[in-house]
């Protein structure tokens, strides 16, 4: 059983990691970064503890990856705040003039039973009354939810919005969600990801160990931002969807938090 899942996010694609004991079929040939990319991801404002070297860059923190050119890109550090336990945001938004629709499709491929979670993380968007909408289609979405690499550590993964348009895909892992996972709780990882494409960081940025345990973690200055919304508490914010961790099983729908941090950017 799987105790505890990561919701990440990165530079340019959030992932949904894992703290758990680790099946037989795990991979155990890693290669590990070099002291090099250790620096230029600490430099970026992330952990540098327990990196995974990927297809393409780097997961840090359990669920965040960090492409290759992410870690030598220049980055502007000004817009960020290191704070307590609000609902954050990065430098990257969904451009948006009126209102925007953003379409979402899901791999055939991926089990039936994916679909229904899907359905339910899009109803929580639309039922705030947002300038943007989410929709589903059979192909094609702004934002793709296909199946991640069978090697992959993590739950889930998404990015950060590039050139005004949300990330365009959203990875999910079948070994590690099940092929019958709850619905509930695979909508709220799901709603968890499309945030992170739409442009949110984790509500407890400040400090990691708030939602997944362990030492407290605080990511410190980054190149992606970390800007508070306005109207978002300094005090702990236990059941907001941007938490880094999520319980097996556990619901997040949108907290009053939440929705004032939606209704603000968006």
């Amino acid at each position: 059983m799987f105790a505890k899942r990561l919701l990440l996010f990165s530079a340019v694609v959030a992932a949904l990691g894992f703290t758990s004991c680790q099946q037989e079929e795990e991979i155990t040939n890693k290669e590990e970064a070099s002291q090099e990319v250790l620096t230029q991801i600490k430099a970026l404002g992330f952990s540098n503890q327990n990196v995974l070297k990927v297809d393409g860059g780097f997961v840090v923190e359990g669920d965040i990856f960090l492409s290759n050119n992410d870690l030598t890109a220049a980055h502007n550090t000004k817009a960020l705040r290191v704070g307590e336990a609000e609902q954050y945001r990065t430098t990257n938004l969904v451009a948006v003039s009126g209102s925007r629709v953003i379409t979402i499709s899901m791999d055939p491929k991926l089990p039936a039973s994916y679909g229904p979670a899907l359905d339910e993380a899009i109803a929580r968007y639309n039922a705030e009354g947002l300038s943007i909408t989410m929709q589903r289609v059979s192909s094609g979405g702004n934002i793709a939810i296909s199946a991640a690499p069978r090697s992959a550590q993590y739950l889930a993964s998404a990015g950060f919005p590039t050139n005004g348009n949300p990330y365009n895909k959203v990875l999910v892992a079948e070994r590690y969600i099940g092929k019958s996972p709850n619905t509930n709780w695979f909508a709220t990882i799901l709603a968890h990801e499309i945030g992170h494409c739409i442009g949110f960081r984790h509500t407890d940025y400040m400090d990691r160990s708030y939602s997944c345990g362990g030492g407290y973690t605080n990511e410190g200055a980054s190149s992606v931002g970390a800007i508070q919304v306005p109207g978002t508490p300094a005090a702990a914010d236990p059941n907001s969807w941007m938490l880094a961790c999520i319980g097996s099983g556990q619901n997040r729908p949108f907290n009053s938090n939440d929705k004032i941090a939606l209704d603000y950017l968006y």
